[in-house]
This record gives C-alpha cells, structure tokens and sequence, in this order.
C-alpha cells in the first residue's frame, strides 16, 4: 500500500510510519518541521525511519498537496499533522484554524475524485464539558472548551461533508492522551519525568482530582493502522485504554518508575483543561479489533527508559 503521512516526522506519526515500513508499506511522509518545539527531534525521528520518502513541506501548500495526491497517486492518507496542544491554542487560535481545518480541507479537496482511504486523527478534547463518561462516539457533543478542540471537531464535521458528497472513505479518530517513546517534551508525562529526574518542581494544575485516560503509543498505532485497513464509509472511532487516573496518582506513579520523589508547585485549573477523559473503546473493539494491552505502569517503566537512553535531558 502506499500511504501518506503527514506529521510523519512527529511523535505519533513516527511510529505509525516505523510499523508501516515493517509491514512492507511504501510510505511517503509530509512534515514542516515547524519549532513548536525542538525540529532537531524531529530530524532524528526521521533517520529513524531512513526507509521512508520525505517531503518537507505544510499542509496549507495546495500545489505541493496536489503533486502528492493527484490521480490517486496514493492508496491512503493518514493526516496527523497539525497544530496540538489545548492551552497553545488559547494563545494563537487564528493559526490553528488555519493549519487544522482549512490545512485538512486541502488535503481532503485533493481527493475529490479518488478513492484513497483516509484516517483523520481527530481529539478526546472534542469532548469538551461532556458529563457523561464513558466518552461516547454516539455523545452529542457541542461545547467544546478550547480553539484545539473546536478545530478537531471541524475537521470531522467537514470529513463527513466530505465523504457525504464525493464518497471518500474516511475514519476519524479520537485519540486519548497518549505518551510513549518520542512523546513531545511539553507533554505532562514527558515534563514531569525531565523535571522529577532533575530535581524541579512540577506543575501541578487544580487539585490533583482531574482524570486522563492514558494511552501507550504502540496501542494508539495498532488502533491506527487497523483504521486503515478497515476504512470505508465514514466512522468514528475512540482509540484509549479505556481506564483513567488521576492527575496525583500519575505524579505518584512517574515518582515510583524514576525513584525520585516528585516536588508539586501547585496552580490554579487552567482554562480549556477538562475534569475527566474517559473513553468507551466499544465501537473499536468490535469494529476494528482494537484491544490495548499495554499497562500505565509498563508504558511509564519503557517511556522513561527511552528518555534515560536518549538523553533528552535538556529539551
């Protein structure tokens, strides 16, 4: 199969492209390699995957979009790129509407006329003030909290209008928090391990009663490439363990893999965070055969070794 990544060079989207090379996927990545944060990471996560063909270049690029896409050149897309992070977007929400929602129409225009199978990563963060958990895909969901989700949410509502009228296959997919080897450095599990190894004190936001539903990345690409393979129609699909912690117990947790006691420098709740992520994996256990195995305590103990081994001490 020959699929397009775009966001390829990221966290996620490295290791969907590592698992696509080792099923024997001709894979071609689309990446910008902007600074929202270290473009050096991302570099290495590119000669990690020497295998694959880049191409560094934006989504909002209707030309270099077109080059990649036009005729049906590829049998699928798997659209990762995108401007993340829930409190980022409070501070510049006009480029996250662009880059995530006319950045996805451009890529869905190009195929208009082919049947390339295409895999939206969409967000938990859809959810919003959602106070029904488990976080359904049936839920009405209409108030999102934050510009990031609200873009996510977009770009499924303009999926759909997409599919309705030139019938490309598409799956949407709400990730859950997901951590893991390569995961972004602003990311809490990779900021409470850099800064409990060096003796910093942790950001700690509200109470420490806020819940996540964690997901290890391995199982996130499984749910990924399974949404590939399967895509027809339009559907969508939330890809999580389907079991949450709280934000104390995760700081305990991160504590016990490091052998470091963590130092809290306690803050008021932000705006856009949310109290709980929950999600009902229902839909894809049945439909896809997702199943998520790996434990919070084991993705913990492999993330901080990979952090130990790369040492990304200073990023």
């Amino acid at each position: 199969m020959k699929v397009l990544v775009t966001g390829g060079a990221g966290f996620i989207g490295s290791h969907v492209v590592e698992h696509l090379l080792a099923r024997g996927d001709e894979v071609t990545i689309l990446d910008n390699l902007n600074d929202f944060y270290d473009p050096e990471i991302k570099r290495a996560n590119l000669r990690d995957n020497a295998g694959a063909k880049f191409v560094e270049g934006d989504i909002r690029d209707r030309d270099l979009v077109h080059g990649l896409l036009a005729g049906g050149a590829m049998d699928g897309v798997v659209h990762l790129a995108a401007m993340a992070g829930v409190r980022r977007s409070l501070e510049d929400p006009l480029l996250y509407s662009d880059v995530n929602v006319r950045g996805t129409q451009i890529l869905m225009e190009e195929l208009k006329d082919a049947r390339t199978r295409f895999v939206f990563a969409s967000s938990s963060s859809v959810y919003g003030a959602n106070d029904r958990v488990p976080f359904s895909e049936s839920d009405d969901i209409h108030r999102p909290v934050s510009p990031y989700a609200a873009t996510k949410r977009a770009g499924e509502l303009l999926a759909f209008t997409h599919h309705h009228l030139y019938g490309t296959p598409i799956s949407c997919l709400r990730f859950f928090t997901v951590y893991g080897p390569r995961q972004r450095p602003e990311m809490a599990i990779h900021k409470f391990t850099r800064m409990c190894l060096k003796g910093e004190a942790i950001p700690f936001f509200g109470d420490g009663t806020t819940r996540r539903d964690y997901t290890f990345v391995d199982d996130i690409v499984d749910g990924v490439l399974r949404a590939l393979d399967r895509c027809e129609g339009y559907e969508i699909y939330n890809l999580g363990e389907s079991e949450t912690i709280s934000l104390s117990e995760l700081v305990e947790a991160i504590g016990r893999v490091t052998g470091v006691e963590p130092i809290l420098d306690r803050q008021p709740m932000q705006p856009g965070d949310v109290e709980v992520t929950y999600a009902d994996i229902t839909k894809a256990r049945k439909e896809l055969g997702y199943a998520p195995s790996t434990s919070l305590e084991e993705g913990l103990a492999r993330f901080v070794a990979w952090y130990r081994e790369s040492r990304l001490t200073e990023v």
